[in-house]
């Protein structure tokens, strides 16, 4: 496998205050990575550090060897970067339709219509593109910001949190989709998560945070409970 992104020694901050600390890691193409840890320990920071969301960051982010750290968020996105924030940040007065077509404006091959594997695997929203976004449920609105996503074309999904607020039976469902996404299309995965079944789940890896520094990090078979109780119980 070919190294697709990497992480070379990134501090990011907020303000004057770094939140990441000499981070560093690599996602082999076709990977999946699951980013663990307590709350506030730095991983919705390092997925707005890949897309460039945070105040500044130093060190080296590279995507096929291209350097994207002086980039800004609109351009990291068309060399591959589809993101799923923290919280989904649906459009709640927007359609469905409006919401994927967000998608379309970092896509390199100027596609301007929804795309088929959206609607493939989403048939909810392929019944529902001209309701508004406002009135779907949780796991729906989950649905519609993995689709916007994916609108993009991208290389590389980065999913803060998919599983958050969510009934456990849809939990499932999307555990189902995403692990379909990245087996059988390919798309390599960076997902931060809480919940550990998922996480042994769907990750080919994992990488243990803790104040903003890697603490440890694997093939996902070695996340033992000891590590899981070391650094995500309260």
């Amino acid at each position: 496998m070919s190294t697709l992104l990497e992480l070379n020694n990134v501090t990011s901050y907020y303000g004057a205050t770094p939140i990441l600390r000499d981070f560093s890691f690599e996602l082999e193409q076709g990977q999946c990575v699951c980013v663990l840890g307590r709350n506030g320990v730095g991983k919705t920071t390092l997925m707005r550090t890949i897309m460039g969301l945070t105040d500044k960051s130093t060190g080296a982010i590279r995507i096929d060897g291209q350097e994207l750290g002086n980039k800004p968020t609109y351009i990291r996105a068309t060399y591959g970067l589809g993101y799923v924030p923290q919280g989904r940040g649906i459009l709640s007065d927007f359609t469905v339709r409006e919401n994927i077509l967000l998608g379309t404006f970092a896509r390199t091959d100027k596609q301007e219509d929804i795309p088929e594997l959206c609607l493939k695997i989403f048939p909810y929203l392929r019944e529902n593109l001209d309701r508004r976004a406002g009135l779907l449920s949780g796991g729906q609105k989950q649905q519609l910001a993995i689709a916007r996503a994916l609108a993009v074309d991208p290389k590389i999904l980065l999913l803060d949190e998919p599983t958050e607020g969510i009934q456990p039976n849809i939990v499932h469902e999307i555990g189902e989709i995403l692990r379909m996404l990245n087996k059988e299309y390919g798309i390599s995965l960076i997902l931060t998560e809480q919940h550990i079944k998922v996480a042994r789940k769907l990750g080919d890896a994992f990488i243990m945070v803790d104040h903003g520094r890697v603490v440890a990090r694997g093939p996902i078979s070695e996340m033992t409970d000891e590590l899981v109780e070391q650094h995500m119980t309260i």
